[in-house]
């Protein structure tokens, strides 16, 4: 093992934070930072970094660390709620939308596989959307119901279609659904065989005094079940990310109210994963990004707005339905541009693209560029949008829209 690139990844993760603090009032989020770091360190701009063996093996546990993060911030409550049903409708319009884009793109020539097209433009950044949520006290309003709700189901239906249609390891559609159910009956009986151990006094207690210790028997035990899951997505022949992304689930549907019991359970998991792992995988994405592809012509440019255009439209358009839970104009552009902010499972797809041949690099570039874009532009947009929006009334009364 070399070290030296790993120091440069490193040392452009703990300095990204500090050139954020440098200018507070842009909310630029930290991944697009650290990949346009990586991009002008990396071989397509000073060729000062290389994405050696020791990066890459960081970089790929990195990748299912951050979906296994995804999974935990799904909030399962919101799924099932009261507006689960327009979060559905929505979810809907959002694939059949993607359909139609990746197909008359391909029809049109401009891409080579529809279906990893439009499965990239279904995810939302769930991770981005939830604190931009916060800071405009709109986690508990139906906007921001909404929009968490539509988010997770975006999110959980790409990484599973992903995985689904788009692997290293082939066999046919039918042995690969039955595969997927027997993988969820397995996440489905560690739920439950955790929330029955639970109940045992000895265990309860022996995780309470072990937690904060040495032992991190809570971590430790997360990461045998993030590993364990990611080997047997892969022996099925799934992509490891989907096992890391259930895995994430597992631990939210087994502590649910870890924020209020075990406060300090889920920083460390984000410590781990937000500090160490994470930003290794968003910088090495840069130092990996084709430049050179996306600037070779004026049509791989171009895509870049075409491709934006496309997130805006699957992901944008179909928040029109929550108007029928009362949400106001600015509320409902608010939720579309928020729905349509997208980075960390774009470039998921186009790496995963790449190594299947199913995108060009062209297109894999174009693709991860208007990601960037959208989590650039989109929330500074909706963010404004989500502060002029009635509130309501601290009595408890809804104010009228």
């Amino acid at each position: 093992m070399v070290y030296n690139n790993l120091v440069i990844v490193l040392a452009v993760a703990a300095s990204v934070p500090f050139l954020l603090a440098l200018v507070p009032r842009v909310p630029l989020p930290g991944p697009v930072l650290e990949i346009v770091a990586g991009i002008v360190l990396g071989p397509a701009v000073l060729n000062l970094v290389q994405p050696d063996a020791t990066v890459q093996a960081l970089s790929v546990i990195g990748l299912s660390f951050l979906l296994f993060l995804a999974g935990l911030e799904i909030d399962f409550e919101q799924l099932r709620g009261p507006l689960a049903n327009l979060v559905a409708i929505g979810l809907v319009a959002s694939i059949a939308l993607a359909g139609i884009v990746g197909w008359g793109l391909n029809i049109a020539g401009l891409v080579e596989s529809p279906l990893l097209i439009g499965i990239a433009l279904v995810a939302t950044s769930l991770g981005l959307l939830v604190p931009i949520l916060k800071d405009a006290d709109a986690v508990a309003r139906p906007v921001g119901q909404l929009s968490i709700g539509g988010a997770s189901a975006g999110e959980i239906s790409a990484v599973v279609l992903l995985s689904l249609f788009f692997s290293e390891h082939s066999s046919s559609p039918a042995s690969r659904i039955l595969l997927l159910i027997g993988l969820a009956c397995l996440a489905a009986l560690i739920v439950v065989t955790s929330i029955r151990a639970k109940r045992s006094m000895w265990l309860s207690k022996t995780l309470v005094n072990l937690a904060d210790t040495s032992a991190q028997i809570r971590v430790r035990l997360t990461m045998v079940l993030i590993v364990g899951l990611a080997a047997v997505a892969m022996h099925l022949g799934f992509e490891a990310v989907l096992g890391a992304f259930i895995a994430g689930a597992v631990v939210r549907l087994v502590t649910p109210d870890a924020d209020q019991k075990h406060p300090q359970f889920h920083v460390k998991l984000q410590g781990i994963g937000y500090g160490f792992l994470v930003p290794v995988f968003f910088v090495t994405s840069g130092i990996q990004f084709d430049l050179g592809a996306l600037f070779a012509d004026t049509g791989s440019l171009l895509r870049v707005p075409m491709f934006l255009a496309a997130l805006l439209l699957v992901r944008g358009l179909p928040a029109l339905v929550y108007r029928r839970a009362g949400l106001s104009h600015a509320e409902v552009m608010a939720s579309g541009l928020l729905q349509a902010t997208s980075l960390p499972v774009i470039v998921v797809a186009a790496t995963i693209g790449l190594k299947l041949d199913a995108i060009q690099p062209a297109n894999a570039a174009a693709l991860v560029a208007a990601g960037l874009l959208s989590v650039i532009v989109f929330p500074l947009i909706a963010l404004p949008l989500l502060n002029r929006s009635p509130r309501p009334a601290k009595s408890g009364t809804p104010v009228e829209a």
